[in-house]
Order: structure tokens, then C-alpha cells, then sequence
């Protein structure tokens, strides 16, 4: 075998095969680290979305404690009551006018129905007695 004339088949298993299966383990190598590193990335933005769900938070009570004084809610709670109290009394107010008006209305229901059937009856008596002359 002289060094010009080198056969296909030797070419093909010495040389081109062991770089074929090299470039083939670097893909693969390249394509598991690629998806490493996405993963990695999204485990950091979850962790760091929850970090910054957690300052979040602290910063909103540390805002409720300090931000409004416990006197001024007192305050407010106070007349809050106060106000749901008078609205209570209210309400009380037009369901005993309510009652009120309703049982009116039936009495006045139940005069006119016996007085109608009074009048009713003194109709057909009066009939009657215009038959019997």
C-alpha cells in the first residue's frame, strides 16, 4: 500500500467512523447541557418570582403596620359600628311599619269581604221577599 493510493474501505473505517461517532456524542453532549441549562433557568425565575412574592408581602404588612396609626383604625372601626348600628334601627323602623301596614291591609280586607257578604245577603233577601209579594 503506497501512501498515494489509500482504499475506500480503510478510509471509511479508520478515519471518517471514529469522527462521525464523535460529532455525534458532541451533539448529544451539547443538546443534555442545553436542556440543563433551560432547566436551571427556569428553576431561578421560579425561586425568583417567589422571592419576589415574599417581599411583596412583607413590604405590605410592614406598610398596613406602620402606614396607619391603630388609633385611626380604632376611629374608623368605631364609627363604622356606629353607622351599621343606625342602619340596623332603620331597618328595625320599617319592618315593624311594615307589619303594621300589612295587618291593617288584612283587617280592612276582612271588614270589606263581611261587609260584602252582608250586602250580598241583603240583596238576596230583599229578592226574596219581592218574590214571596
Amino acid at each position: 500500500m503506497t501512501p498515494i493510493q489509500i482504499e475506500p474501505t480503510w478510509w471509511i473505517s479508520v478515519i471518517e467512523i471514529p469522527v462521525v461517532a464523535a460529532l455525534f456524542h458532541m451533539l448529544h453532549g451539547l443538546r443534555r447541557d442545553l436542556h440543563a441549562r433551560i432547566d436551571r433557568a427556569d428553576e431561578r425565575d421560579s425561586e425568583a418570582l417567589g422571592r419576589t412574592r415574599e417581599d411583596l408581602a412583607a413590604f405590605k404588612l410592614e406598610v398596613a403596620r406602620t402606614y396607619v396609626p391603630l388609633s385611626l383604625v380604632r376611629e374608623i372601626d368605631r364609627r363604622l359600628s356606629q353607622q351599621l348600628l343606625r342602619i340596623e334601627s332603620k331597618l328595625e323602623e320599617v319592618s315593624r311599619a311594615t307589619t303594621a301596614a300589612a295587618a291593617a291591609l288584612d283587617a280592612a280586607q276582612k271588614a270589606t269581604a263581611a261587609g260584602g257578604h252582608r250586602a250580598a245577603g241583603a240583596r238576596l233577601g230583599g229578592a226574596a221577599g219581592e218574590e214571596e209579594a
